[in-house]
Formats: C-alpha cells, sequence, structure tokens
C-alpha cells in the first residue's frame, strides 16, 4: 500500500506541473509500474497474501485520486502555480 500511496502520488502531483501530455502519461505509467511489480514481487516472495496486496493497490490508488483532484481543485483557483 505504501508503495502505491508513495508513487502513485507523487506521479498525480508531479503531473500539474508539467506541460506536455506524453510526459504526464509516462509519469503516471512509471508509477503504476514500480506499484505493481512492488506488490508482484511481495506476493511471489510470500509476504503477502494476494488479497492483502489488491487491498493495498486500492487503497493506494484511491488516496492518489484524492491528491490528484485536491491538487487539481487548487491549481483551477490559483492556489498552486
Amino acid at each position: 500500500m505504501l508503495a502505491s500511496i508513495i508513487f502513485l502520488t507523487l506521479a498525480s502531483l508531479l503531473t500539474q506541473t508539467v506541460q506536455t501530455r506524453p510526459t504526464k502519461m509516462y509519469l503516471v505509467a512509471a508509477a503504476f509500474l514500480l506499484a505493481f511489480l512492488v506488490g508482484l514481487t511481495r506476493m511471489i516472495l510470500g509476504v503477502h497474501y494476494p488479497s492483502d496486496v489488491l487491498v493495498g493497490w486500492t487503497a493506494g490508488t484511491a488516496w492518489a485520486l484524492l491528491c490528484w483532484m485536491g491538487a487539481r481543485w487548487m491549481k483551477e483557483r490559483g492556489k498552486l502555480s
């Protein structure tokens, strides 16, 4: 869950500062790939059940979406450059 929160939140906030669409897509795709790989390795190593990893991915993605919406809201109101 922490990997999803960190990688996806950073990507969502960085996309607010980048102008080009391909760069934004690259940032989000890289964040999803890293979060996916971390969860996959946790399952392969037997540290977590697949259901635990799925819940972590879901919670991390939900948090990142909240951060993205907040940053977008602030940017639209001129509080974020």
